[in-house]
Order: C-alpha cells, then structure tokens, then sequence
C-alpha cells in the first residue's frame, strides 16, 4: 500500500503550548503526535456532527412501546435472550458459584 501524500503547512502555536509539547514529545516524535491529535479532534467533530445532525430522528409516535424505563428494560432483556445462551439469573447463580 503507498503512502499517502503529505504536505507541508505552517502552523502558529502558541508559546506556553509549543513549550509543553516540546517538553513532552520528543523532537523526531512531534509531527505525528500533532497529526495523530488532529486526527482525533477531527473524528470527534465528525462524530458531534452526525450526532447533531440526527437529533428529532427518535420520535415517541414511533416507539410507543418504549415509553417508560420498565419498557426499555424489557426490551433490552429480550435482546439480550436472543444472543445469550444464558439467562442472567443463570449466568449470576453460576458466579455467586465460584465459576
């Protein structure tokens, strides 16, 4: 797989945070500790961004049998049985067990 092109910016740190980065990062370890955390700000604007842009997606009309929390419980449990092949009371005896 070939790399993918990189490109040269000018960036302007402030001076008390240049001064934290280079006393924590190492000189050679430095350009990928700003892109890795520009990275990761970018995915959590992204990820803010869907959640923003979903909101009024849920509709109570629509989910009328998930209106109380003893609803949502219930469905959850019945989730959950689908793909346990235990109960929780089961798999909670077998830990008061010791196994």
């Amino acid at each position: 797989m070939a790399a993918e092109a990189t490109k040269r910016i000018n960036v302007t740190f402030p001076v008390s945070l240049l001064e934290e980065l280079r006393r924590y990062v190492p000189r050679r370890e430095r350009n990928r500790f700003i892109v890795e955390a520009t990275e990761k700000e970018l995915k959590r604007r992204r990820w803010l961004e869907a959640l923003r842009d979903s909101a009024g997606a849920w509709s109570d009309e629509d989910h009328l049998d998930l209106m109380t929390v003893e609803d949502v419980i219930r469905f959850v449990r019945r989730l959950r049985e689908t793909w346990m092949p235990r109960s929780w009371d089961e798999i909670a005896e077998e830990a008061k067990r010791g196994g």
